[in-house]
């Protein structure tokens, strides 16, 4: 059955703000509700008593994802909304004019996506963030244990400064700390050491879990050259349900590789997307890299493109235009294929 009502909810930590408004945009009603149980089943029994309705929901990867887990269960139709822009809150800001600013991009169509997935798109995702904070903490104690065996004494510094990365921190870890001068020093290289051992054993568990998951969901985006877990989670995440795409174009923009139109009289130039996915467009730039080393046909398009006078700079971004293009279509048949075997 067609939606008649659309409801646009704006979501807080401990409270959402729905607004209702017909077909023609005129307003049904508001409601608050707490951000539990209890207040999204009130807020369905409000919903269905103005009509057939559909939800979109600002914050569906936060604040609103309880909700919108119930909503979808229950069977309604159920969208992601985007932030306001800024030119939309010119009258403004308060919790009811973003929720109805959703209602009416609900009935608009802009600016609106439908959910992205299922328990192993978010299992994915919820590694993905682990491996990111650890992959941080792990950089920042070895930028930490870089810049202490900088200032070390000589005999230290001579001992530790030819090493980097894991061997440095194995080789602090193994220091001894003796009752000298040097005491606190080698128990903080000692203690940063550890904790650098301690990050790389997460880092390599997380990426076990990481392989299992994507080799369960697509184990042909592995197969793909330049491909790791890593890079093929962050596709999968990313795109999510395939029809949330239109085209490959659509997955560029969200992956911040479609370039855009910077022209102006007779100068015809394109600048670089600094929008969309970050973590898609590092994905995607990984993979560039590693096929214009080791793949012949990205290669050759690569010197093809340098030798019409392209920068290597500007190369790797048509490689990651192109890349855009080819795994839309590889996750799109990917995904519609898991899907349709989803019973």
């Amino acid at each position: 059955m067609q939606w008649t009502v659309a409801i646009g909810v704006d979501t807080h930590r401990d409270a959402h703000v729905a607004v209702a408004c017909d077909r023609q945009g005129r307003s049904l009603g508001s409601l608050q509700l707490a951000a539990a149980p209890s207040g999204y089943l009130r807020l369905l029994d409000w919903a269905h008593s103005l009509g057939e309705p559909a939800f979109a929901i600002e914050g569906t990867g936060s604040y609103g994802r309880g909700l919108a887990r119930v909503l979808e269960a229950a069977g309604n139709t159920v969208f992601e909304c985007e932030r306001p822009r800024r030119r939309d809150r010119r009258r403004g800001k308060s919790d009811l004019i973003d929720a109805t600013l959703a209602a009416k991009r609900l009935l608009s169509g802009d600016g609106l996506s439908r959910l992205r997935g299922e328990s192993g798109r978010e299992d994915l995702r919820l590694l993905l963030i682990e491996r990111r904070s650890a992959e941080r903490a792990r950089t920042a104690a070895l930028n930490q244990l870089h810049a202490i065996v900088v200032t070390a004494p000589p005999r230290l510094r001579a001992r530790l400064e030819p090493l980097s990365g894991s061997p440095l921190a194995r080789a602090c870890a193994r220091l001894r700390i003796g009752a000298g001068g040097e005491g606190v020093l080698r128990s903080v290289l000692q203690r940063l050491g550890k904790r650098v051992l301690r990050l790389s054993d997460e880092l390599a568990e997380i990426e076990e879990q990481l392989h299992k998951l994507v080799t369960d969901l697509a184990p042909e985006l592995l197969a793909e050259c330049g491909v790791g877990s890593f890079c093929a989670a962050q596709l999968l995440v990313a795109s999510g349900d395939p029809t949330r795409m239109r085209s490959d174009a659509a997955f560029a923009a969200l992956a911040g590789t479609s370039p855009v139109d910077a022209s102006s009289g007779r100068q015809q130039r394109h600048r670089l997307n600094r929008g969309g996915d970050r973590q898609l467009n590092r994905a995607l730039h990984m993979i560039a890299l590693s096929r214009i080393r080791y793949d012949d046909a990205t290669a050759s398009y690569y010197t093809r493109l340098i030798a019409t006078g392209k920068t290597p700079r500007e190369a790797r971004r048509c490689i990651k235009r192109a890349l855009a293009r080819y795994f839309y279509r590889r996750l799109t048949l990917t995904r519609t294929d898991a899907v349709a075997l989803t019973p």
